[in-house]
């Protein structure tokens, strides 16, 4: 191999590993909401739902996702901060819907008590994927070095694009599959392994809720910040300056506290743009509701 292909490999590897970073929460996200459309099926489905969700996640990223923004780069890059900013909007009224959800607000979703079969159950989780998946990728893009190039900015993509659905899908299929790991401890001859196996069991219920309380912060925070951060590159810096001015007031206390202070704040813009939308949907649904009646 020669050293100029070594050295666009490593430019490559590079970026992706720089653009990966600033796309955790999302990533976070994805991998808490995915493990819901499995529960509930039987547990030798379970992998396959998993696995055939994952090859719909790819066949987003890089059928549908990738494509499209690179030719709006390309030709409309001025489209991308307002694709971010709608994109953070819908993160964050996900992310209000499920704090509202905490305190006993329930959301009927059209077709609910319905039987749901495996295929729609598989579309479902796919249509889910699909807008996790864009603010993925449009991040990672965004967070790119414009002067990269094409290919290596495709390379840096693809690679993204791999590597967190394999990331995602490989701790979805591990999590779905702890409790029958537990399960068939509990069935061995050692009271030791039949206790640990319990335990694994048990814990598994609190273990999900932690996820949905992770997977739930990490949207409000996510959405928060991208449209903070893309309506200043739009038509609105205030937030974004006011967001400047409360980190450059703790920046003292070191950068662990300053990003803390950062994910706080985006995180409470986030619930606040979250709950009006909330709200706003909430009424439309009402006013739909008297008007059929």
């Amino acid at each position: 191999m020669s050293v100029g292909l070594l050295a666009v490999v490593d430019d490559i590897l590079s970026a992706a590993l720089k653009a990966s970073a600033k796309t955790a929460g999302v990533v976070i996200d994805d991998a808490a909401v995915t493990p819901q459309y499995v529960q509930g099926l039987q547990p030798a489905r379970e992998l396959p739902v998993v696995g055939r969700i994952a090859l719909g996640s790819l066949f987003n990223k890089f059928v549908i996702i990738i494509p499209v923004a690179l030719l709006l780069t390309a030709f409309a890059p001025w489209v991308l901060p307002w694709l971010l900013v709608v994109g953070g909007t819908y993160l964050c009224f996900e992310g209000a819907e499920k704090v509202t959800e905490w305190f006993g607000v329930h959301h009927e979703a059209a077709g609910e008590g319905q039987p749901t079969t495996e295929p729609k159950l598989v579309f479902g989780a796919i249509r889910t994927d699909l807008i996790l998946s864009t603010e993925i990728m449009l991040i990672a893009l965004s967070s790119l070095d414009p002067d990269l190039g094409f290919w290596p900015t495709v390379g840096a993509l693809a690679l993204i694009g791999a590597g967190m659905t394999a990331l995602v899908y490989g701790a979805v299929a591990l999590l779905v599959k702890v409790d029958d790991i537990g399960l068939q401890m509990m069935k061995q001859p050692s009271r030791r392994t039949r206790r640990t196996g319990a335990r694994i069991v048990g814990a598994m219920p609190t273990v999900f809720r932690v996820i949905s309380i992770v997977g739930t912060v990490a949207m409000l925070w996510v959405g928060g910040h991208l449209v903070i951060a893309n309506l200043a590159e739009t038509f609105w810096a205030g937030p974004y300056e006011l967001l400047h001015v409360v980190e450059h007031a703790v920046e003292a206390a070191g950068p662990v506290v300053t990003w803390i202070v950062d994910t706080a704040v985006s995180a409470v813009a986030g619930l606040l743009l979250g709950m009006v939308v909330v709200g706003v949907v909430l009424g439309v649904g009402r006013l739909r509701g008297g008007a059929a009646h």
